[in-house]
């Protein structure tokens, strides 16, 4: 599973990048976790607040902090 992060840095962004990785290994998923922190790659993706959550080229979350919860739902999709 390709996961990618987009934000500029902020601790939302360092938040999420965490509680990916804490789920995926609580889960036993194998995740590629990218961050991605090129304003121009994350408006490539349509978002305009961060961070977003793309799965394997898709958008699944924009603006805040994913709840641990929708991050099990992705993990398991």
């Amino acid at each position: 599973m390709d996961i990618k992060v987009l934000g500029t840095g902020c601790a939302n962004c360092k938040n999420t990048i965490a509680l990916i990785d804490q789920v995926a290994k609580a889960n036993g998923v194998e995740v590629k976790l990218e961050k991605v922190e090129e304003l121009r790659d994350i408006m490539g993706y349509g978002v305009m607040s961060t961070p977003g959550v793309v799965i394997n080229g898709k958008v699944v979350h924009a603006g805040g902090v994913p709840s641990r919860e929708k991050i099990e739902q992705w993990l398991s999709a």
